[in-house]
């Protein structure tokens, strides 16, 4: 079971990659830096799950504990996450009502 957690992250994450290089909408790429962003929280999350620890959860007989800094510092950068993602979506509604493009490619040649 723990694999299949380990090789849904890496899928989360890759998938997130595979979109910021094959994307050339800035809407799209910010969707896949979200993604990116989810996977490493949740592998973050992931790895405060300890044989020894703090506070108690029981899953499948076998009591596990938590590290709350891992939980504290992730729900951090989803606060964090969330205000950067609102800033570049901002940012691209500037860019789209100024070059009437969202496309990298284009904005690439207006550059001079």
């Amino acid at each position: 079971m723990e694999l299949v957690i380990y090789l849904t992250v890496a899928g989360l994450f890759f998938l997130g990659a595979y979109g910021l290089m094959t994307q050339h909408n800035l809407i799209k790429l910010i969707i896949c830096l979200n993604i990116m962003e989810a996977a490493l929280l949740l592998f973050l999350v992931k790895l405060s799950y300890r044989i020894g620890g703090t506070f108690p959860i029981i899953r499948s007989g076998v009591e596990l504990y938590t590290d709350p800094v891992s939980q504290a510092l992730s729900l951090t950068a989803i606060v964090i996450g969330a205000s950067t993602t609102a800033l570049l979506l901002a940012l691209s509604v500037l860019v789209y009502r100024e070059y009437g493009t969202l496309d990298v490619r284009q904005l690439r040649r207006l550059r001079g």
